[in-house]
């Protein structure tokens, strides 16, 4: 009887604990699954659809550096990107070397979060990368690779700089993402 009593106490409480969870996350899975359908009909933009560059490159101060990646619809549709880009460093000879990505915000700009960016043919969306290059472990660096979110394929950038530890930190991709002034 008492091992009855407590399956019955532990179901119950676990079917309350249940439709708790269920009632906390079924607006926010609402809001998000909306978004995500507004977005689901258009394609996920590839490497082949874009063109990546620097839109400004950033400098100055306690031997921080960095820029503003561009990344622009070049095909003739619509696309969409979401989330964070792919880094990787090479050497002069297009050789990877030893890279460390860290997402989030970056000693020039907060990071705006994983949101879903829908570009139409010829709009842009930015990321921010930053990385310091005092000496320390620094690893010379000729080009960055940066593999939109969501693809497998990378497009290559000079950037020719020092990285300390092959760190990089990169916010997600918005539209904008403001530099701190």
């Amino acid at each position: 009887m008492i091992r009855h009593k407590s399956r019955t106490s532990a179901l119950a409480t676990a079917a309350g604990a249940a439709l708790v969870l269920a009632t906390a996350v079924g607006p926010a899975h609402a809001a998000t699954s909306a978004a995500d359908r507004a977005g689901a009909a258009v394609a996920t933009c590839g490497t082949p659809d874009l063109r990546i560059g620097f839109a400004e490159r950033l400098g100055g101060g306690m031997n921080h550096a960095g820029g503003t990646l561009e990344l622009k619809n070049t095909s003739g549709r619509t696309c969409a990107l979401r989330g964070y880009p792919g880094l990787g460093l090479e050497d002069a000879r297009h050789t990877p070397l030893p890279t460390r990505t860290v997402r989030g915000s970056t000693w020039y700009a907060d990071d705006p979060g994983n949101q879903l960016v829908v570009l139409g043919p010829g709009r842009t969306a930015q990321a921010n990368v930053s990385w310091t290059h005092t000496g320390t472990q620094a690893r010379k660096a000729a080009h960055l690779q940066v593999t939109p979110p969501a693809a497998t394929t990378h497009r290559t950038i000079a950037l020719d700089d020092m990285v300390d530890f092959g760190e990089l930190h990169v916010t997600a991709v918005a539209h904008q993402v403001p530099v701190r002034g």
